[in-house]
């Protein structure tokens, strides 16, 4: 069995989120063994048999209707997103053999783009968090930012992401649900698998999120870092899904107009200013150098 996904991908997704729900004052408190609802807890809010739901998460029914599983993610508390992902699982198939992915390319026009804003930090990353280009403030904010690394597997196994990121623990809390939510219901994506397999087996706090099976497309918000040179900066970001690229994100730093921030992203960039033109790295550049910086 993977590290991800597998034949009965609806029914953990379902006792994982059951698992996190806190039952109300009106359920009986006492002898629980288990954490969250219980299976007929669950059943009797979304009003099907305990034995249907049953059923469901041990994988022994897999046709469920889609007014069931709106019921159920009623019963579960999901929010809008967590309603589709569990709708997404619920009617994926598996494609009995799986092409092989091609090598994401950046367009020229796009490296062009973010070459041309020395003041604001870009770069783009695939799928599954890939870096694929990068402009030079990038770059300089974060080592990881080079193409050719992973931004997720940086965000855990890497060291330095701790020292850079002030928010680190919930920069990681955000950044799991952000992947589990790009992906999808293809969770055997053999990319995928690899990714999440090193992390499972390398960092216990990935193991936890990922396991929460939490799904979020956070776009917009704030990171909190401290930059070896430029000091502490609190930037603003921006992820602009590239259309037609089957899965690219643009991702964008700026600082308040005005602030301390702002004044040392502008030193940051004149230490780091690129001695020519069209200075994003093509994804087959993988320096390596310490210390990405994560939405």
């Amino acid at each position: 069995m993977t590290p991800t996904g597998d034949a009965n991908a609806l029914g953990r997704y379902l006792r994982a989120r059951r698992e996190l729900v806190q039952p109300d004052e009106a359920w009986d408190q006492g002898n629980r063994r288990v954490p969250g609802l219980r299976r007929e807890e669950v059943a009797f809010l979304a009003g099907i048999s305990s034995d249907y739901y049953n059923r469901l998460e041990q994988g022994r029914d897999r046709n469920p209707s889609e007014q069931v599983l709106r019921s159920i993610a009623r019963a579960l508390r999901l929010d809008e997103e967590a309603t589709t992902y569990l709708l997404e699982i619920a009617t994926h198939k598996s494609p009995r053999r799986k092409r092989p992915r091609r090598p994401e390319q950046v367009g020229d026009g796009l490296r062009t783009l973010i070459d041309s804003w020395p003041l604001t930090p870009a770069y783009i990353h695939g799928t599954y968090m890939d870096v694929l280009a990068a402009n030079s403030l990038a770059i300089a904010l974060s080592p990881f930012n080079t193409p050719g690394r992973n931004g997720i597997l940086a965000a855990f196994l890497e060291p330095e992401m701790r020292e850079l990121h002030q928010d680190w623990e919930d920069m990681t809390a955000r950044v799991v649900p952000y992947l589990r939510s790009v992906v999808g219901a293809d969770t055997e994506d053999p990319r995928l698998v690899e990714i999440v397999g090193e992390l499972s087996l390398r960092s216990e706090r990935f193991r936890t999120l990922w396991a929460r099976q939490d799904v979020k497309h956070k776009t917009t918000g704030t990171s909190l870092l401290h930059h070896p040179e430029a000091g502490p900066l609190e930037l603003h970001y921006e992820k602009l899904l590239v259309p037609g690229t089957g899965g690219q994100t643009l991702v964008t730093y700026h600082a308040r107009p005005g602030s301390a921030s702002e004044e040392r992203l502008r030193l940051l960039a004149s230490m780091h200013a690129p001695d020519h033109v069209g200075g994003t790295r093509p994804a087959g550049d993988q320096t390596r150098t310490p210390g990405s910086a994560m939405p």
